[in-house]
């Protein structure tokens, strides 16, 4: 129960979080950076009460799973809209995340999803160009700064939309080795 009430939170973060990238000043830029970092530690520690309180299920980690696909692409999606990043990691998210859940319930006929080793960590890392572009956009600091931070998110999405390329690919191939 505490667990999914985490999840949903993050869910209901999505939204304002995606509106105030792809239209900056929605919120403020604190705000933004809290939200984001809210988000993160809900995402950490819905799992762990899941656990700790014996309520771990499939379905508990299908939501956590989709409520993380859903926060990280429409932010993304926004960060795109205004120009800040290209469309297409936003794009080859929704492909490997579809990829993901089909693999798993239909191809490997499991009843919860099945992670690769690579897409769980790029579905971590997903966060971090959040926390990078909401952080260039704090006004206390200098223009300098910002757009070092900018610039180390956008070298991080081009990473990540490499290993996601490379995540979509390893799972493509997986059947071949099993």
């Amino acid at each position: 129960m505490i667990a999914n009430l985490l999840t949903a939170l993050r869910l209901a973060l999505a939204a304002p979080v995606a509106l105030t990238f792809a239209l900056p000043g929605a919120m403020s830029a604190a705000s933004l950076v809290a939200v984001i970092l809210l988000a993160m530690a809900t995402d950490a520690a819905d799992g762990r009460a899941a656990r700790r309180f014996g309520t771990a299920s499939s379905r508990g980690m299908l939501f956590d799973h989709v409520t993380d696909f859903i926060f990280v692409t429409s932010a993304l999606a926004g960060l795109a809209y205004a120009g800040q990043i290209g469309s297409l990691l936003p794009i080859l998210i929704v492909v490997a995340f579809s990829q993901y859940v089909l693999d798993s319930y239909f191809l490997f006929r499991q009843k919860s999803l099945k992670m690769s080793f690579l897409g769980r960590w790029n579905g971590v890392f997903y966060f971090f160009p959040l926390v990078l572009f909401s952080l260039a956009a704090l006004a206390v600091l200098p223009t300098t700064l910002s757009e070092i931070i900018s610039t180390g998110g956008r070298l991080l999405v081009w990473g990540l939309t490499l290993s996601t390329l490379a995540s979509i690919a390893d799972r493509a191939i997986a059947p071949l080795r099993e």
